[in-house]
């Protein structure tokens, strides 16, 4: 290793100078092709200013960077780009030398120390909750850092209580920021817990003494009824509303039922009461008011604490200084209602008008006022052409904002139009603007997600997602002036691919809707839909059905209908995370390849992903309003982007990737007890992460390898996944039997979810759904519900919300080791290293020692592989010494399996090392830049 880099210690220097240096071999055949990994995450607060004005922070997402730019009269100049966790979304500014990045993926937030010429170092790695979003400082002298965390992972210090009813999921961690605490991930002040499920967005008032946090997907008080509970017949007899056929006549399956609630009622889509069989109350307490001066803070007391009713998804929210009212970007979604298509047969579709986008005002406690900012959309006229006058005048899924100092003028991104709006907020108070394309600024790039106001130079700051840029903008002409690209090490098919999921100029018939409006981010909305459509036509099914019954091999359905009805009945928004390899789509399986499929994966047919996907074209026309489906080139565009959208680590599963207890014993039960005729649950629900020698991290079947299961009642279902079961809970209480040993429950009052597992969202837990097979052999006798069986039960519950993923859990976690920190970083690094020597991740190393800066990756043999080409490797020990006696800092990161030369040794992969050209004062972001 070169000399210079270890200058204060013989001892080291003689051991590192006298290694021999060796050429690294990268094993595994596709480390190229698997050099980056697409997770989608969902920017919060992307952009900071530096309190003086002088520097532009922007997060760096898919290159798991911090960028850091000076700004001046003539623009921005880039200064450092600092290595942070995966997945960074947000950042905020805490002084002028000194930010805070939250990285999504690695559950954690850096503490980044600025220089005075803008270069970067993180000097502390804090730990924190699952997939935290956004952060803000307020608080005493604003020394306080609050930051979202969903009330689950590894690195939390509290039981998440999973299978325990009326439990709040929504943490606010908070840090004192002078104070941090000798622990591995600091010490938080406090965590605040809030009755809601996953948070996001974060707004501090100008005085810092208040902190408002809102919930993510905090839904609208909508839940569902499961079909078995629903007398039979029509509406008149009490049943399912009709239509209860298609138009050719053909009787629809037994469905479930949504309901909403209207403040008394729990009502169905023609207004009937269903009281009697909703055993649970859904409060929708969406944004949250803590006071950040209390010791601790605390969420206030009363109706003070919060506000109901601002929106079905909420993304961002900012205060404007002068009045203090708050400004909420949200969606509201309209899933109480059903249908899609022309709506002919039925007379009523949701076509063209699944959800709004708005900006919803707080006042005073309750005061809640929604403005829906695409009043001009006349609903009744659907799928003109795009784009025309009425769509080009609409702005979707509205994220950042900013509010002038003056609280005059409030932006607002709209990351589905790549448009900024611009509102008198007296108008948007008053609901008297009017939306015109004068107030509305076109972005180069497409996609904002976030901005920042540079009053001092009449500048706006917006970063641009689908083209990984930031964009200046002129406030008083309302042009963009400059567009300035930041690296991206994404592939070309994900950057060409991504507007089709979101781009609603492009999808919608008005301009206002996307795939993303529900498939939030490439994952799911938490809702239910009844999307069926009374127009069409029913079609064959053509996917190998798991047979009840070995002998009946040669008619798995015994005799049943297995085909696709077009009123398919309520089912809950699947995620777009993950398909690969998993054969068809929809619950159903009803977006599949068709047939002359073999028996098993891999295969073409019905299990050929990339032309199930295609399947949802029609949806662009028979949901969005489009006047036509997608051109088939942009469609294949669109199937390459999001057949690469992978699912996180399960955060659940311990980070060593072993079990509890309880969660082996139901691994056990799952794989070896014979449940039903066919076997196991491991059956149908199939656990390989090694099936299918496809390559990357495409292959395994995770709950699935993409067969229909057998099961009449619910109009043979592909069997599913299990990757996100964890996301799902927060559903308590049912009015129906489980396998008629489970009694309904009693009423059990608040929820944070409306909706819970199945097709349907019926069943609110994955005990109840385990004990709808008491009368097989689990209970052969069918004897009242048993201790035994519901210690099994629980114990296979357990092991469900941990199940295998594509990525173990411990990639993405990370730890800082420096001089003051090396007795409790020590430990985390080993099992950094030996997940990392298990195959679960690449460890990467990235920091300073004395005044140099260096990436490392482990190659093996406790020996680590420096980013300059003429270094012979290093030794566990001796980097970590090296570090600690030089008084450096080192950020060690598990990174996804083949992407570790790319992001520790060669940021561009260009064959040359990022410190070889760092040196000869070359871009190391610039394939063009070398030696």
């Amino acid at each position: 290793m070169h000399a210079k880099f270890f200058p204060y210690h013989p001892v080291v220097r003689s051991v590192i100078t006298a290694a021999l240096s060796i050429l690294l071999v990268m094993a595994g055949g596709a480390a190229e092709a698997a050099s980056f990994t697409l997770f989608e995450s969902g920017q919060v607060r992307p952009l900071a200013l530096s309190p003086n004005g002088k520097l532009l922070f922007a997060t760096n997402t898919p290159d798991n960077r911090l960028e850091i730019f000076s700004v001046g009269s003539n623009g921005l100049t880039h200064r450092d780009s600092v290595p942070v966790g995966l997945e960074p979304v947000a950042v905020a500014a805490r002084g002028n030398d000194e930010v805070w990045v939250v990285n999504h993926l690695s559950d954690s937030v850096s503490v980044v120390r600025v220089d005075g010429n803008g270069s970067g170092t993180v000097t502390r790695t804090l730990l924190v909750g699952d997939e935290p979003r956004d952060i803000v400082f307020a608080g005493p002298g604003r020394k306080r850092a609050f930051i979202t965390a969903a009330h689950r992972g590894q690195n939390a210090p509290f039981d998440p209580q999973l299978t325990t009813p009326g439990i709040g999921r929504a943490d606010v961690w908070v840090f004192d920021s002078e104070n941090l605490g000798n622990t591995l991930g600091g010490t938080p002040l406090t965590i605040v817990r809030l009755f809601s499920d996953t948070p996001r967005a974060l707004a501090v008032t100008p005085d810092g003494s208040r902190v408002y946090a809102a919930a993510f997907h905090s839904g609208n008080r909508t839940t569902v009824i499961a079909e078995r509970i629903i007398p039979d017949g029509g509406e008149a007899a009490g049943g399912n509303p009709g239509p209860n056929t298609n138009f050719q006549g053909v009787p629809a399956p037994e469905v479930a039922m949504i309901l909403k609630y209207n403040g008394q009622d729990w009502l169905d889509a023609v207004g009937r009461p269903w009281n009697d069989k909703v055993r649970l109350s859904l409060p929708d307490k969406d944004v949250f008011a803590i006071s950040a001066t209390a010791n601790p803070p605390v969420q206030l007391p009363g109706s003070a604490g919060f506000y109901t009713g601002v929106g079905t998804i909420l993304f961002n929210m900012a205060v404007n200084p002068v009045n203090g009212k708050v400004y909420v970007s949200n969606t509201e979604a309209r899933n109480d209602l059903r249908f899609e298509g022309a709506g002919i047969f039925a007379g009523k579709s949701l076509r063209g008008h699944i959800h709004e986008s708005r900006i919803t005002v707080l006042g005073g406690p309750g005061s809640v006022t929604p403005r829906h900012l695409n009043k001009h959309i006349n609903y009744n006229v659907c799928c003109a052409p795009v784009p025309n006058a009425e769509s080009e005048k609409s702005l979707a899924q509205p994220t950042g904002m900013a509010v002038s100092s003056n609280g005059a003028t409030l932006y607002v991104a709209a990351f589905g139009s790549s448009k900024l709006g611009v509102y008198s907020t007296a108008a948007l108070e008053s609901d008297t603007f009017v939306p015109s394309t004068a107030n509305q600024v076109e972005l180069t790039g497409g996609g904002p997600t976030g901005l920042v106001l540079d009053e001092a130079r009449g500048r706006l700051y917006v970063l641009t997602r689908f083209d990984n840029s930031i964009s200046v903008v002129n406030t008083s002409t309302k042009q963009e002036v400059a567009h300035v690209g930041m690296f991206n090490p994404e592939p070309a098919s994900v950057v060409q691919g991504r507007p089709f999921l979101y781009d609603a100029r492009h999808s919608s018939s008005h301009g206002d809707s996307s795939c993303a409006s529900c498939h939030i981010f490439g994952d799911f909305d938490s809702l239910v839909w009844d999307l069926g459509n009374p127009d069409g036509v029913v079609k064959l099914n053509p996917t190998p059905i798991i047979p009840i019954l070995p002998e009946f091999g040669d008619d798995p359905t015994l005799g049943q209908d297995t085909s696709f009805h077009p009123l398919k009945g309520p089912m809950s928004t699947q995620s777009l995370r993950g398909m690969a390899n998993q054969g068809p789509m929809h619950w159903r399986g009803d977006r599949n390849g068709g047939f002359n499929e073999p028996s098993a994966q891999p295969a073409t047919g019905s299990f050929n992903e990339a032309a199930g996907f295609k399947q949802f074209n029609p949806a662009f026309m028979d949901l969005l309003g489009r006047s036509s489906q997608l051109p088939e080139q942009d469609m294949q565009k669109f199937t390459d982007f999001i057949l690469q959208v992978m699912y996180p680590p399960n955060p659940i599963r311990k980070l060593d990737n072993s079990l509890t207890p309880e969660q082996q014993a139901g691994r056990d039960f799952f794989f070896s007890t014979t449940v039903t005729f066919q076997g196991s649950c491991e059956v149908c629900h199939r656990i390989d992460p090694g099936a299918n020698p496809s390559e990357g991290q495409f292959k395994g079947f995770f709950g699935t390898d993409g067969r229909t299961g057998f099961d009449a009642g619910r109009q043979f279902p592909k069997v599913p996944h299990l990757r996100n079961a964890y996301q799902k809970v927060g559903m308590f209480g049912v009015a129906f039997t489980s396998g008629s040993t489970v009694p309904p429950d009693e009423f059990l009052g608040d929820q944070v979810r409306g909706f819970g597992y199945n097709s349907d969202g019926t069943i609110p837990t994955l005990f109840r759904f385990g004990s709808d097979f008491d009368l097989s052999l689990l209970n052969p006798a069918g004897l009242p519900h048993t201790e035994a069986s519901r210690i099994a039960k629980r114990n296979m519950e357990q092991y469900m919300l941990a199940v295998e993923s594509n990525f173990a859990p411990i990639v993405g976690q990370q730890v800082t080791l420096t001089s003051g920190n090396a007795y409790v970083a020590g430990p985390r690094i080993d099992l950094l290293r030996q997940r990392a020597e298990a195959g679960e991740c690449d460890l990467v190393a990235k920091g300073r020692t004395s005044s140099y800066d260096a990436g490392f990756l482990y190659v093996g043999n406790r020996r680590f592989k420096g980013d300059r080409q003429s270094w012979p490797l290093v030794s566990d020990s001796d980097l970590r010494l090296a570090t600690v006696l030089g008084n450096g800092v080192m950020t060690y990161t598990c990174v996804p399996p083949g992407s570790g030369t790319r992001i520790g040794l060669d940021r561009d992969l260009d064959g040359h090392l990022d410190g070889d050209e760092h040196d000869q004062g070359l871009d190391a972001a610039n394939a063009l830049s070398h030696p």
